[in-house]
């Protein structure tokens, strides 16, 4: 019988009925979790001036917890493939939730800036890193068939979402109780998440006697051994050495690497205090950014439909060239209040947030197969999130230097600028006929 429908068979043959297949409270869990690890991410930029005014700190000592936090959170993605396998995605979502938990409840305590950047830097980023976009992948590739395109936008979706339902909320809490009480919350919501993941989340559809969403037992892989961490990590290595060098690799990492410097860099980390230097309230800034989400959502779906039909270049250097007007625009636009010139650039900010993920994603696998395709792109994502972390230093300094953030508005737009350009000079990607077959495993 087939697994979309109220049964699912055990992969032994048994059958068993379920008024609602186990698929669908699996990716809820999932979206959940994604969506708690958004709400730290989310809370960043809302508790830099807050901590700095209450332990007497520099926006250079925030900037390096911040930039820490994107640099592990990057560098964790390539190997959580590796981890997911080897540990399971039921314990590995547990053991994240309960990092980013302690690692937020922790810093209600700190008193010097090596501690916060230890919490957010390495505790936190190990936690959020390791339940980045290749979770929500793999649990969209294991329990859906039927459906999976829509569940990997969803579970895609999860951190738009999540900072359009977190912003407002713990805006109002941080000028309401203070920056603690903002952490205490992200905490309590990742603690509470635990016991949810224990006892809703399974590795495999087998694990519950089912059938993925939708699929029949053919669509059930061949059981095999479990790779050990030092293979699989080695073979996230292997492919970095054998591609790190060629002109795709190059160009992919770098407009990525660009990509995380103008979103996650600046923006997420800088946007509410560079407001709050126009006069701002935080509460206003962060609505601002809710306006970024809410579009991201649009741009997203958006993206990966264009991505089917049009040359993915071309996108990435429309959605480039857009974000680098929008950054430039930024300087002269923030202020007190809230004009209509500055929601539009918001919302086309928010339009190509994640857009870029799509086309990247494509041209990934057309550069080098569909086997290496996938560690590639992880790879680029790493580079993405350093390009993040750098960013977040980077606008920091500047802002310290001259005591705004004009400089760092100008130079993210500029280098967005430069990634339009670069996209242009991508290698034109194969049709699925002309893509090499993988390598023999």
């Amino acid at each position: 019988m087939d697994g979309g429908t109220m049964d699912g068979t055990a992969s032994a043959g048994t059958p068993r009925r379920h008024r609602i297949h186990p698929a669908w409270p699996v990716a809820g869990v999932t979206f959940l979790v994604l969506l708690a690890a958004a709400a730290f991410r989310s809370s960043i930029s809302l508790l830099l001036v807050p901590i700095e005014e209450d332990l007497g700190w520099t926006r250079t000592d925030t900037s390096l917890a911040v930039s820490l936090n994107l640099v592990v959170y990057g560098l964790t993605a390539p190997f959580a493939a590796a981890l997911l396998e080897r540990v399971g995605v039921r314990r590995t979502a547990a053991w994240a939730m309960l990092l980013v938990a302690l690692g937020c409840l922790g810093t209600t305590l700190i008193a010097a800036p090596w501690q916060l950047a230890a919490l957010w830097g390495v505790v936190i980023g190990v936690g959020t890193g390791s339940v980045a976009l290749v979770f929500g992948a793999i649990v969209a590739n294991r329990w859906f068939v039927a459906r999976r395109g829509l569940v990997v936008g969803v579970l895609g979706a999860a951190w738009a979402t999540g900072q359009l339902v977190f912003l407002p909320m713990l805006a109002a809490l941080v000028e309401a109780l203070g920056w603690r009480a903002a952490s205490v919350a992200i905490a309590a919501l990742c603690a509470l998440l635990v016991p949810v993941v224990l006892r809703v989340l399974r590795d495999r559809p087998a694990d519950r006697g089912v059938l993925p969403y939708g699929g029949t037992a053919a669509d059930v892989p061949a059981p095999r051994p479990t790779p050990s961490a030092a293979a699989a990590v080695g073979a996230a290595v292997r492919v970095l050495r054998e591609t790190a060098l060629t002109r795709p690799f190059l160009l992919l990492a770098g407009t990525f690497f660009i990509c995380g410097w103008t979103t996650n860099g600046i923006v997420s980390s800088h946007f509410v205090p560079a407001a709050h230097d126009h006069g701002m309230g935080a509460t206003t800034a962060a609505g601002l950014l809710a306006v970024v989400g809410i579009f991201d959502i649009v741009g997203t779906v958006g993206s990966g439909w264009l991505t089917d039909r049009f040359d993915p270049r071309l996108l990435l250097a429309v959605y480039y060239g857009l974000r680098g007007v929008a950054l430039l625009a930024i300087p002269a636009l923030l202020g007190p209040t809230v004009e209509p010139p500055l929601v539009v650039v918001v919302a086309l900010f928010g339009l190509d947030w994640v857009a870029t993920v799509p086309p990247t994603v494509v041209l990934c696998r057309t550069a080098f197969g569909s086997e290496r395709g996938g560690i590639v792109f992880g790879w680029v994502f790493a580079a993405h999130m350093v390009g993040a972390g750098a960013a977040a230093a980077a606008s920091g300094a500047m802002r310290a230097a001259s005591g705004d953030y004009t400089s760092a508005w100008l130079l993210a737009g500029a280098l967005a600028l430069a990634a339009a350009l670069g996209s242009l000079a991508l290698p034109r990607p194969r049709s699925a006929v002309e893509e090499p077959a993988p390598a023999p495993v």
